[in-house]
């Protein structure tokens, strides 16, 4: 039994983590406060809060079609229902197609996968050494731990940080440029529109979903999350910290002014700036393996910017460790 060490219990990490553990030992680090990387769910109080981070997924391939269905099955999925306006003319959706959401939030994925594995959140790497064999991993809290083996999940920019000493494949020297998003989570007065959703065509607002219409509580008031559009986080999201207040006001007064409902009083406001938000332009790989140094990374940069593009790269790089 070989033991690992995943960094990340994002889609990836959780998936990965999931694979090995039927056969060998595992242990999660993840610099965050709980699992699910950017399919985070930041909790208000008790079951109220906020998916602000991936909104939904959508499967494309039958392999997670069927995944996605197994989890519906066992009651950790559920379809989002409702009324979804699509306003935007290039991302064009069908207005059919399914969005499947976590019951309590849309961490649920890592959530069930990791459930049975060793995880240590408030973990952030800071450095790896492969030395006599075996993986020495500094974090920042002064720890440091040895592992058999190592799988990286991280973003681009992070892995290459880390890693760029002992990755010798031509993916680690690509530009590839993350976008990021700015994401502001807010509280209103109750309003008459019954929307889940919106899809704006917008430079500034890309996306604003209700969570009260996800029913997974009953409150008073309204919880709406908005997502900036690519594009504009990429130009503020370096200045984001400092410029919190007035980014919020940008997306929030957007909001307003395109859903059509009247300006109210906020009563909650967080602003959360990813960085490192998604990669739309997949690689020629899909993840990597080096059985000499025992180092893998998977991650949905690989594949695409949507959630199962992190459930497809763990795939095949547990495909390729076992080989």
């Amino acid at each position: 039994m070989s033991n690992y060490c995943v960094i990340g219990s994002g889609i990836s990490g959780a998936t990965i983590a999931n694979l090995l553990s039927k056969k060998n030992s595992v242990h999660i680090y993840d610099k965050a406060r709980g699992p699910g990387g950017r399919s985070s769910f930041k909790r208000l109080k008790k079951s109220k809060g906020f998916d602000h981070g991936a909104q939904y997924i959508s499967p494309k391939t039958i392999q997670f079609k069927k995944f996605i269905e197994k989890l519906c099955k066992k009651k950790i999925l559920k379809k989002w229902g409702g009324k979804h306006i699509y306003l935007n003319k290039i991302k064009k959706e069908k207005k059919n197609h399914v969005k499947v959401i976590g019951r309590k939030g849309n961490n649920d994925i890592s959530k069930y996968l990791i459930k049975n594995i060793l995880c240590n959140f408030q973990h952030e790497v800071q450095k790896i050494e492969f030395i006599n064999n075996k993986w020495k991993l500094d974090f920042q809290n002064s720890k440091t731990k040895y592992y058999d083996k190592l799988i990286l999940t991280c973003p681009f920019p992070q892995l290459r940080k880390l890693s760029k000493k002992f990755i010798k494949e031509s993916f680690i020297k690509e530009k590839i440029k993350m976008d990021a998003n700015i994401t502001v989570m807010i509280e209103i007065n109750k309003t008459n529109k019954n929307i889940s959703s919106y899809l704006f065509n917008d430079k500034i607002l890309g996306w604003a979903a209700k969570e009260n219409s996800k029913k997974r509580f009953n409150s008073t008031n309204d919880l709406w999350t908005l997502q900036s559009t690519n594009l504009w986080a990429n130009k503020k999201i370096n200045k984001n910290r400092e410029n919190k207040e007035k980014n919020s006001k940008i997306l929030i007064d957007q909001f307003f002014k395109l859903s059509g409902i009247q300006k109210t009083k906020i009563l909650f406001s967080l602003n959360h700036g990813w960085k490192y938000s998604s990669n739309s332009r997949p690689l020629k790989v899909k993840s990597y393996w080096n059985a000499k140094l025992n180092l893998g990374v998977c991650a949905d940069w690989f594949v695409g910017p949507r959630v199962e593009a992190g459930w497809i790269s763990a795939n095949d790089l547990f495909s390729k460790i076992n080989k």
